[in-house]
Formats: structure tokens, sequence, C-alpha cells
């Protein structure tokens, strides 16, 4: 049935650049605020700031915001990479986009984890840390789709870069002129 409907979604070219680029974009904001605002709580946690009005927590806020930020600077790094990949758009570029984009999206599961952690432990927890927590959710299903829309090309040259592009035809000769068929003895 999944791929039956991602098959027609593929067929209808709502797959591809033309999604994966503002998806990009969003997740990349996205990430930039969780990093801004887990680095300003976890400076506070360090200095045993809790009662902040906009801080609180409870015992899973240390380990919740160490993987928040950790998440949050894969998510960055591997955004810069999937511009490339976006921009050229070729199954050479795919690799370094798809596996750091992949490694991006298992921290920001397991930082989900811990938001769900974090949440069901309950207590009294401030603006930044909700709003920590429901864009590590949102980013969490949001990076899962931007894994899949780059990695689209596994369907075929037709929906993304696809494995067995020709477009290699300005590169220089080797040296030695072009191999030999046949054997050498």
């Amino acid at each position: 049935m999944l791929k039956l409907n991602l098959h027609f979604m593929c067929r209808k070219h709502w797959v591809g650049r033309n999604i994966a680029a503002p998806l990009l974009f969003l997740n990349l904001i996205m990430y930039f605020i969780v990093l801004g605002f887990a680095s300003w709580s976890f400076n506070r946690f360090i200095d045993g700031q809790t009662a902040h009005p906009s801080m609180g927590g409870n015992g899973a806020t240390g380990f919740f915001l160490t993987i928040a930020i950790l998440a949050a600077v894969a998510g960055i790094v591997s955004k810069l990479a999937g511009g490339g990949h976006i921009r050229y758009w070729r199954s050479d570029s795919l690799a370094e986009a798809g596996s750091s984009s992949l490694i991006a999206w298992a921290l920001t599961a397991l930082a989900f984890g811990f938001a769900c952690k974090h949440i069901n432990i309950g207590g009294w927890r401030g603006w930044r840390l909700r709003v920590i927590e429901a864009l590590i959710i949102i980013l969490t299903l949001t990076e899962l789709l931007y894994v899949c829309l780059i990695h689209a090309g596994l369907f075929g040259s037709r929906y993304g870069p696809g494995f067995r592009d020709t477009e290699y035809e300005d590169q220089p000769v080797p040296k030695g002129g072009p191999p030999v068929t046949g054997s050498r003895v």
C-alpha cells in the first residue's frame, strides 16, 4: 500500500527537488531556532538557574538539551550538504547529502525520544523548553520526509538524480589515451 502511494506521488512529479528545497530551508531555520533556544537553556541549566521563569525543567532536562544541541548541529551541517545536492541534483552529491541527513534524522529521533520523556515526567517547564520540545517533534517528521525526498533518485532518474547518469561527457581523457580493450601480455 505504501509503495503504491509513493509510486503514485512520484508519477505525479510531486517528489524531487521542487519540494525538497523549501523543506530544506524550513528545516534549516527550525534547527537554528532549536540550537539557539537549547544553548540558552543549557547555559541556564549549567549555571543552576532553573528557577528562571522561562526555564524550569525536570530530571530529563540536561539529557534532552544535550541531545537537542547535538541534533541541531548535525541538522545544520546536513542542510549545508543538502543544499549542494539540491543545486547539482546528481548521484555523486546524493551520497553526501543522504548520509548526513540520515545521521541528522537519527539524532533528531533520539532527541524526540528525550522530548517525549521530558513531557511525560512533567513538572514546570518554561516556554523555551516547550518550544524546543515542539520543534524537535516537528523536525523528526519533516526531516524524515526530507530524507525520503532526496532519496527519490532510488526510484529512477525520472524522479531524482538516479544512479546511472551519463552526464560526465566533459571529463578529460586519462593520460596515455583512452582505455585499451583486450589483454596485454
